[in-house]
């Protein structure tokens, strides 16, 4: 049997929602009456269906996504400060073999041509080595795995930034007839952003690494790939700009407080989105833990019409209000003093990232177990430019 498209698992996936919505209206039907255990049971196992058919949808879009960038990329534009001959010289299949047999058997190991090919991509200062197939596969992870760096403004910097807000907009006034003019100056504010330092260490045996067949560039991207997505998105959804980015939870105007600590309606989320000002609401989305997209999907407004609607094509996402919501797991759930939900531009969002991502081969450091480390740390930044444009709801 084919392998079933995406279209046709969203299309089973609303089926189930519609499913789960019809058990709830009967029991609203009936004098808005707890469910039967029967009604319960069958409710939770279409839930589950429907739980099980979005992380497929999930993951079959980050899929979509990963290979149209490796598509549309040339490799060039990832190449920053470097001229086009050394540009040139990283992507060719010299470099390519040089970089692998370093990163297997280490600098001792290289001869001749293969010294000088590596030596391209080495940093005067720090002795690092980049590898351009290596930092293509590293960012085009991190666009797949992070929401925020598929929503937000990202930006390439040398040296700390200062972006001018502009916070007090002037206005047009009307004129008699040869009436003096009224000055009325804008006003702007400054938003910096600097640098904080983002690394790990990934050990892998010397089996591991004498294995020609091994793929080393892409297990290498893959996993240090995760590993800083993971904790990027932690910081520039909620982090609290100790040692870390500030995120859009810290960031966002606090506009709506729930009135429960634990429940959210959709009287508040319709107050969250018109806090908004139409200018931002054009390109607006929906940010929330799936625990609170759960929650959402049994919401009504005043004419008893559910308020989630599931995507029905490839690469739709859900929809709240005509606006697509997207879950993330470093939202706080609806639990006390949280901020449940953000909405709103998310290009007002801008990740900084800082230089390049720096990748050094440990030779000694394990080598009592028989093993070899390979260090990565970047450093990046992330802040809200302007308040206004993104919103946020507090549980009580």
């Amino acid at each position: 049997m084919a392998e079933q498209t995406t279209t046709e698992l969203k299309q089973l996936r609303a089926k189930g929602v519609r499913e789960m919505r019809e058990i709830l209206d009967i029991a609203d039907a009936e004098g808005s009456r707890p469910l039967s255990g029967e009604e319960r049971q069958k409710y939770d196992r279409i839930e589950a269906d429907v739980d099980d058919l979005t992380d497929t949808i999930d993951r079959r879009d980050k899929q979509a996504r990963a290979e149209k960038m490796i598509g549309s990329d040339s490799g060039q534009a990832r190449v920053s400060r470097q001229t086009a001959t050394q540009a040139e010289m990283l992507d060719s299949d010299e470099y390519r073999t040089a970089f692998d047999k370093y990163m297997r058997h280490g600098a001792q190991a290289l001869i001749g041509d293969e010294a000088r090919a590596l030596q391209v991509g080495t940093n005067s200062e720090g002795g690092y080595l980049t590898e351009t197939t290596l930092d293509r596969k590293l960012v085009e992870t991190l666009d797949e795995l992070n929401v925020m760096r598929q929503l937000c403004t990202v930006i390439k910097t040398a040296s700390d930034r200062n972006i001018s807000v502009e916070s007090d907009a002037a206005a047009a006034v009307w004129l008699n007839e040869e009436a003096a003019f009224t000055e009325d100056d804008v006003a702007f504010s400054q938003i910096s952003l600097g640098s904080w330092k983002l690394g790990s260490i990934m050990k892998v045996s010397d089996e591991l690494l004498l294995d020609n067949v091994f793929n080393l560039t892409g297990y290498l991207a893959r996993n240090f790939a995760r590993r800083l997505s993971n904790a990027e998105e932690a910081s520039f959804v909620d982090g609290d700009g100790s040692s870390k980015p500030e995120g859009v939870c810290t960031g966002a105007t606090a506009s709506v407080t729930a009135a429960s600590a634990t429940v959210l309606t959709s009287d508040e989320l319709i107050d969250l989105y018109h806090s908004c000002g139409r200018q931002y609401r054009n390109r607006a989305s929906w940010i929330m833990n799936d625990s609170t997209i759960k929650e959402i999907r049994k919401l009504q407004d005043g004419n008893d019409q559910y308020i989630w609607q599931p995507g029905m094509k490839a690469g739709e996402p859900d929809m709240l209000f005509g606006k697509p919501v997207y879950a993330s797991g470093d939202m706080p759930a609806t639990a006390t003093g949280n901020v449940a939900v953000v909405f709103g531009d998310f290009s007002y969002y801008t990740i900084a990232d800082r230089g390049p991502r720096v990748l050094i081969r440990l030779n000694e450091l394990y080598a009592a177990n028989g093993q070899v480390a390979f260090r990565i740390h970047e450093r990046v930044d992330g802040a809200t430019v302007l308040a206004a444009a993104l919103h946020k709801i507090t549980m009580a």
